[in-house]
């Protein structure tokens, strides 16, 4: 209607004259020109909400886009937030590291944010370059920062970029988590006009690479002196930050130079060879198959972009691509094992979507174990922690140094791993099969949806909600919780947890132990995401292959009934 359309034009000629870059202005100036209504509602429909992921989304013009304008408001509610926590406890001007990828605008949102955080009194710091979000995180807790700021759109497509806050102090330099966000995002609102914040020109410091220096001195805080060494690798960084930093502390430590997949080996935003920069998406390991075929590696080991999250891929003869993606499930196992190995103490943790296998691994090294929601924000906040990890690729083995993911140290790790086994002539593969001998076999598996249209995963999880399935996979859902109103030490949120009944037989081969599904819409993309496991006991080395082929029918089982009940 025209007074809609009026007032599109309104806001984006508002937002126009307030609009710092020349790139978004040129962009939306075209938009207003063309009256192009369904464009400009799009982005001027609502704003990006600032949560405990901070803000991630497409780059543009617009507060449904990330640009400069709205960084610097989300800069300014920041540092607001942080004047009033130095005021409550009479602290002086803080300090605010600040740390970015390689993406599109990264640099500038940095920079963005070191002015405000400037104008308003705040010490600020850059990093030297470019780095992997575990520096920056590291770094918090190093320097004794109030707060750091990393600007990174981790794995999502290339258009996105987004920011992420930690928060030092008691936050212990991790992710913020409630009520932090809500107070923050209640700042960014009170921001009206980017005339209202002040910026500085000059004033805030750029860090050396002794910020660097420090954080690969504190990579071998994970390693053990004397330990084999001798692992082959294949890496990549996916068009990423991580090459550098992970090829100094392999050397570091005395492994061999992994071979760098050579397409992906340089930072660009464009990630031109994969169509999403994420490991576990199909394709995205294909250039790192054909590497390892030439090189002949023992394992192949990848970060995503930002270097937090860590994959890794295991010799597979008689496959298609000779090489085997491990879940993270299977990663978070291996590196449990490792650590229980070299006698570590303090909490083990994962998340609830996340194999149960975990929980028995710390049982029997009689080590406290403890759930939590999705996302390091939680598990950086467990009381003793020691060792945490998520399936999605992410891995803390070192909370002591960095309170959050790190696929460096991970890297570090999994390597040393590989190198005991290598020399007493073992694998990691045979490693997971002693794990499912002892515990059991835990697999897992993920039914995810990618959306353009949000509503979909409204609708499904409603209608979940409504009709809660009474069976899948054939299996008695034995209980059904709506985490929508929280459930034990957890505190809320949107997500539905099923735990079946096991007992039985399926399909005629094995019993099925326990089974379990956890779905909740993901935080950081258009998706929603199913989680499933199935566990199922191995009385013997024999009856392993078994075990695979039943526990994978159930989860493909768990897939289709699932799949019908939300809709999808």
């Amino acid at each position: 209607m025209a007074s809609d359309t009026a007032e599109l034009i309104r806001q984006a000629r508002a937002w126009l004259a307030e609009d710092p870059d020349p790139e978004t202005r040129e962009e939306l100036s075209a938009l207003i020109e063309a009256e192009d209504t369904a464009a400009l509602a799009d982005r001027f429909g609502g704003m990006l909400q600032f949560g405990t992921a901070g803000l991630r989304g497409e780059l543009g013009p617009g507060p449904l886009r990330m640009n400069r304008a709205v960084v610097i408001r989300a800069a300014a509610g920041l540092a607001a937030y942080l004047r009033k926590q130095a005021a409550s406890s009479d602290g002086g001007p803080g300090l605010v590291v600040i740390g970015y990828d390689a993406r599109y605008k990264s640099a500038d949102f940095a920079r963005d944010t070191a002015a405000v955080m400037t104008g308003a009194g705040l010490r600020a710091a850059l990093l030297p370059r470019p780095l992997p979000t575990p520096v920056l995180a590291f770094a918090v807790r190093h320097l004794g920062a109030v707060a750091g700021v990393t600007v990174t759109a981790s794995h999502n497509p290339p258009r996105d970029n987004g920011y992420k806050v930690y928060l030092g102090g008691t936050g212990g330099g991790a992710q913020i988590v409630p009520p932090a966000d809500a107070e923050i995002a209640a700042e960014i609102a009170a921001v009206r006009s980017l005339a209202d914040v002040p910026r500085a020109e000059t004033g805030w410091e750029t860090l050396g690479d002794e910020i660097v220096e420090a954080y690969l001195a504190r990579t071998d805080a994970v390693l053990t002196g004397g330990s084999p060494r001798d692992v082959r690798t294949v890496y990549t960084p996916l068009h990423g930050v991580g090459r550098d930093t992970l090829l100094a502390a392999f050397e570091r430590a005395g492994f061999p130079a992994p071979v760098v997949v050579a397409e992906q080996g340089d930072p660009d935003p464009a990630f031109p060879t994969v169509a999403f920069p994420n490991p576990e998406e199909p394709g995205a390991m294909d250039l790192a198959f054909a590497t390892a075929h030439a090189a002949s590696p023992d394992l192949i080991i990848a970060n995503d972009p930002d270097a937090d999250r860590c994959a890794v891929a295991v010799p597979a003869p008689g496959t298609a691509a000779g090489w085997r993606m491990l879940r993270g499930d299977e990663v978070g196992a291996l590196l449990a094992e490792h650590l229980v190995h070299k006698r570590a103490s303090g909490s083990f943790a994962t998340t609830i979507v996340s194999s149960s296998l975990l929980s028995r691994i710390a049982a029997a090294a009689e080590l406290p174990y403890e759930e939590t929601l999705t996302g390091f924000k939680w598990l950086a906040r467990v009381d003793g922690l020691r060792y945490a990890y998520e399936e999605a690729l992410g891995y803390c083995v070192d909370p002591e140094g960095v309170r959050d993911k790190d696929g460096i140290t991970a890297a570090l790790l999994i390597a040393e791993l590989a190198a005991e086994l290598k020399a007493t002539g073992r694998d990691l593969t045979e490693l997971l099969d002693d794990i499912a001998l002892e515990y059991g076999l835990h697999a897992t598996d993920q039914l995810s949806v990618r959306v353009t249209d949000l509503s979909l995963i409204s609708d499904a999880m409603g209608r979940l909600r409504r009709q809660p399935p009474a069976t899948l996979a054939g299996l008695p859902v034995a209980r059904a919780e709506d985490l929508a109103g929280g459930s034990g030490k957890l505190p809320p949120t949107d997500g539905l947890r099923y735990t079946l009944a096991g007992g039985s037989t399926f399909a005629g081969r094995c019993r099925v132990e326990a089974a379990r599904v956890v779905v909740r819409p993901s935080g950081t993309e258009p998706k929603l995401k199913c989680y499933l496991e199935a566990v199922v006991p191995v009385d013997a080395p024999d009856a392993l292959a078994d075990a695979r082929i039943t526990a994978g029918a159930v989860l493909a089982a768990l897939k289709v009934d699932l799949s019908a009940a939300a809709g999808l």
